[in-house]
């Protein structure tokens, strides 16, 4: 028996960076066991199915494609092996208001053509902006997400420092993208991600237009028969590492002087060597750590989340006019929404919203020629909601959905189920019921986030969207591979670089 294949560790939560910390632990040897207190594999990335339709619960805009790719490469597959990964042509559409849209084309030429409509000069400035986006995307996946973040002299290197500087990455984006455009729409086109990002522009570093390089540059996907193939394939891939999953299996205690960890429902006593949590960072300090948690319940009070979100999964009976795989609704201030996320915490007054259509893309989604909508409002999270609050909200949405775009849907509804803060925090134990972890802020970017490693049980690692590298899909799946290589570093004293390739 080698060395590495005595130990056993355990992994809490099958969300994807727990897939991924179980199927990386598992790769180097190690005997693993996954313990997920739902029903199934995903997290926030489940499915419901009723009456023909299939709902995607969670993430819809798959970006950075490259960070997937090179996850299932590090196994010898590649996720074509699991799924048909389909580019969206146009991406997505921007409504500023009934008959007032622009459609984001995939190409620069096209992109640039769209841009110089809008603002004279403004295309040679996007090409500039994507190029300094698009080395901000390469030191920040090559150089920095993949570090776990641990001490600022990571970071100590003459040449990340010299790219930091010449990025400017530190300027707020709000300065950056007004210091080149000037038209309203544009700058609503850069400055979206920011608002599911978790912070307001003024607030998130330039360092994180690298996100404009993904969705403009890259393009956005979309996995046919819905994103959740991608929590399917990864699935998949951690069995076939030799990952045993137990779904249904909160875990009540854990005895870390003995190296066990005990189930709820059936008290059922498991052995580990180490540990990777991906449950809810807050929930597993306050409920299972105790006396032992790194940080205190005023610190968790003061940090800055990102949004939680209303959602509503409807099916449609007919065909809807005028939308397209990816929509968001602009035609409302962007600013005043965000202060009322971050700023001044209440039920937004007029928000933003954002409707995916995927059976536009993908006929297996819903019934022939009926249409599955997605409609999903940013919300402060920790405020209150109940299902008053949320019938309001969805009036108010469809109302507007409907008039811009000029048909009819609420007279149409075959099913209509809605998802909200309370879901959030029943379903994940979500801290204030937060949708996507912390803001990316300055303040709470590398180091300055809450650390991967535990300070008190040294056999105990962190991942997920509340710790390094942030909120997101493939931030998460960097996040589990960075736990299990801290983790596979701490049982054998061998650099955890060497768990990363």
């Amino acid at each position: 028996m080698s060395t590495i294949s005595k130990f056993k560790t355990s992994v809490l939560g099958a969300g994807f960076a727990g897939l991924t910390a179980s199927a990386s632990l598992a790769k180097h040897g190690m005997e693993v066991d996954v313990f997920e207190k739902n029903d199934g594999p995903g997290g926030r990335c489940r499915v419901i199915k009723e009456d023909g339709f299939t709902f995607d619960m969670g993430p819809s805009w798959y970006w950075m494609p490259d960070v997937f790719e090179k996850y299932f490469n590090r196994f010898d597959k590649s996720t074509s092996d699991y799924f048909e990964l389909k580019k969206l042509d146009p991406g997505f559409r921007i409504y500023f208001g009934r008959n007032e849209f622009m459609d984001i084309p995939n190409t620069l030429d096209e992109q640039k053509e769209l841009f110089e409509s809008l603002e004279e000069g403004s295309g040679a400035k996007l090409e500039k902006f994507l190029n300094e986006s698009k080395l901000k995307y390469e030191v920040g996946i090559n150089d920095l997400v993949y570090k776990p973040s641990y001490s600022l002299f990571e970071f100590f290197s003459f040449d990340i420092i010299y790219k930091m500087i010449k990025m400017n990455a530190l300027q707020s984006i709000h300065d950056y993208i007004r210091s080149s455009f000037k038209h309203p729409h544009i700058i609503a086109l850069l400055e979206f991600p920011v608002l599911f990002l978790g912070g307001t522009a003024k607030n998130t570093p330039s360092l994180y237009s690298l996100m404009n390089y993904s969705c403009l540059s890259q393009g956005t996907f979309y996995p046919m028969g819905g994103f959740y193939k991608l929590s399917e394939a990864m699935y998949e891939l951690a069995k076939e590492q030799g990952v045993n999953f137990h779904f249904n299996a909160p875990i009540e205690q854990l005895n870390i002087a003995n190296k066990k960890i005990t189930e709820v429902h059936n008290g059922k006593v498991h052995d580990t060597d180490g540990i990777v949590s991906s449950v809810d960072y807050h929930f597993m300090e306050k409920q299972l750590l105790a006396n032992k948690a790194n940080y205190s319940e005023d610190y968790w009070n003061k940090r800055v989340m990102s949004p939680s979100a209303l959602i509503f999964y409807l099916g449609v009976k007919g065909k809807v006019k005028n939308l397209i795989h990816h929509n968001l609704f602009f035609d409302e201030d962007f600013d005043e929404h965000a202060k009322q996320i971050y700023d001044n915490p209440e039920w937004p007054d007029n928000p933003l919203f954002y409707v995916c259509c995927p059976s536009k893309t993908d006929d297996s989604v819903a019934p022939a020629e009926d249409e599955n909508l997605f409609i999903l409002m940013p919300l402060a999270p920790g405020i209150t909601d109940n299902e008053t609050t949320r019938e309001a909200y969805f009036d108010k949405i469809m109302t507007r959905l409907e008039k811009i775009i000029d048909d009819k849907i609420s007279d149409r509804l075959i099913v209509k189920k809605s998802y909200c803060i309370k879901d959030f925090e029943s379903d994940y134990n979500s801290f204030k019921g937060n949708a996507y972890g912390l803001a990316n802020t300055l303040r709470q970017t590398a180091m300055f986030k809450p650390s991967m490693k535990s300070k008190h049980v040294k056999n105990l690692f962190h991942a997920g969207q509340l710790t390094v590298p942030g909120p997101g899909v493939p931030p998460a799946i960097i996040s589990g591979q960075l736990a299990a290589s801290q983790l596979l570093s701490y049982l054998t004293h061998e650099p955890y670089e060497k768990y990363l390739r």
